[in-house]
């Protein structure tokens, strides 16, 4: 049902009356979010980790960078720059800061103006009713309106699209960070493989020494044919091995050449045995960790947007106002258009209130609800998860470092017994099943350490991701 009134005193008595409300408008429809979730003082698996300031931890906002590894960080300056899922993030801060700025222009006035002629033909009296003598009929007009924001919808549209756009920027910097981290530890990875790649040749090259002394041995009649077919086995068997591994730094490569931007084809990244040094990570946890960290940012963002749109949803069961004045002048020449007697203006009001729709704004006032509590849950279950990253890595580095160094003494007790072992079978006194699994495990724990530095590797950027991961909003 619309009301309308138009007449000149009519908008100076509606601005007197409803300038109160008007002062109140954001309070009416105002629903606020739920508090963001606190963290436990301390995490369970800290160990010599402590609660302390931000500004105690060393970390630059480059953490990769403390592996001084110089081929990583080129490939994480090409990521920055060339990566498209970032662009796409980068788009969606500039559409949102659109979308904001487009709420904002809604709360102020509009003013258009239009310039119309026309000719038309009417009856006169001194003719006859079939004859008509043309005039002409020109306007300039200048329009002007605005929809006051009697109960908030404007304002809470506009702090919606506020928080979206903090959502969005906070998002892009999640997505750079997820992605440098992806590339690091993808890079670490493909570091192992080349490791083992190594590891493989020398194994390689060490079977094919137990083959030919098997043979030997066997043509000599000192030895069976099985020891012969063993030797054939564990040659074969690690070729195998080795082609396996080949094929996955090729994947590995193909990712990191689509993490930079590149097609796979045109990054080519030479084979290095030698795997970063793990760098010392900060003794000091900084107290506002979760806090730091834009996915939850975003999150608690897209919540606070949410709760907005209830304040919008819940403004249409009250009546919308919107003022209206227009001025100009009309004439018959354009010649003699602007002047006083040709001055026409209007002003005018309306109030307009929706009286039946069928529930749909009880609908939309459900629907709005119901998607904030989704989103809160969403937050929620993002800052547990993000609890859940921080305890793993901070147990898997206390761990991996008192595991890599007890896998480091069985390498070298497995490597001594093959040698030993080796020794005994050119004496003759054990049979070549001995070398067999001498050789497994000496290898094995050789490729077992090689795994625990990787993921030594993995955990320690993901802890220091955390702790750096600085960012603007």
């Amino acid at each position: 049902m619309k009301f309308a009134l138009r007449h000149k005193n009519t908008v100076p008595l509606l601005t007197s009356l409803l300038a109160p409300m008007m002062l109140a408008a954001c309070a009416v429809t105002k629903v606020d979010p739920p508090a963001p979730v606190v963290a436990t003082a301390q995490f369970q698996e800290s160990g010599a980790w402590q609660q302390g300031n931000a500004a105690a931890t060393p970390v630059p906002d480059n953490w990769w960078t403390l592996f001084k590894d110089p081929v990583l960080d080129e490939l994480e300056r090409r990521l920055v720059i060339d990566n498209q899922n970032l662009k796409v993030s980068a788009a969606q801060v500039a559409n949102a800061r659109a979308a904001l700025e487009a709420s904002r222009s809604a709360m102020y006035p509009s003013l258009s103006a239009g310039l119309s002629a026309s000719r038309d033909a009417s009856p006169t009296a001194t003719t006859s009713a079939n004859a008509s003598n043309p005039s002409n009929s020109m306007s300039l007009t200048a329009n002007a309106s605005w929809e006051v924001d009697l109960w908030g919808r404007l304002s809470q549209a506009s702090a919606g699209a506020q928080s979206t756009l903090q959502a969005s920027m906070a998002d892009l910097a999640s997505a750079r960070l997820s992605a440098q981290a992806t590339l690091a530890q993808s890079y670490f990875s493909m570091r192992t493989i080349d490791a083992q790649l190594s590891l493989s040749d020398r194994s390689i090259q060490a079977y094919e020494r137990s083959l030919s002394l098997t043979q030997a041995r066997y043509e000599g009649g000192v030895a069976g044919r099985t020891d012969v077919l063993q030797a054939q086995t564990q040659l074969k068997s690690a070729q195998a091995q080795r082609a396996d591994l080949t094929a996955q730094r090729a994947v590995l490569a193909h990712a990191i050449a689509v993490l930079v931007g590149t097609q796979p084809a045109e990054l080519t990244i030479s084979h290095d045995a030698s795997l970063p040094v793990a760098p010392v990570v900060p003794a000091m946890l900084p107290s506002n960790l979760l806090e730091r960290r834009p996915d939850i940012a975003a999150a608690q963002r897209r919540v606070a947007s949410a709760y907005a749109q209830i304040g919008v949803a819940d403004a249409a069961y009250f009546p919308s106002l919107s003022l209206s004045a227009s001025a100009g002048y009309r004439g018959t020449s354009l010649g003699q258009l602007i002047s006083a007697p040709h001055f026409l203006w209007s002003l005018g009001s309306s109030l307009t209130q929706s009286i039946f729709d069928s529930g749909q704004r009880k609908l939309a006032s459900a629907q709005a609800r119901a998607s904030a509590e989704q989103l809160t849950a969403s937050y929620r279950q993002v800052v547990l998860t993000a609890l859940q990253e921080v305890e793993d890595n901070l147990i898997l580095n206390a761990q991996l470092q008192q595991e890599a160094q007890l896998q480091s003494e069985a390498l070298q007790a497995a490597q001594r017994n093959l040698e030993i072992t080796l020794d005994q079978y050119r004496a003759g006194t054990v049979s070549y099943l001995n070398v067999v699994v001498a050789q497994a495990s000496a290898f094995s724990s050789e490729s077992s350490l090689l795994s625990v530095r990787n993921r030594q590797l993995a955990a320690i950027s993901q802890l220091l991701k955390n702790v750096a991961g600085r960012w603007d909003a």
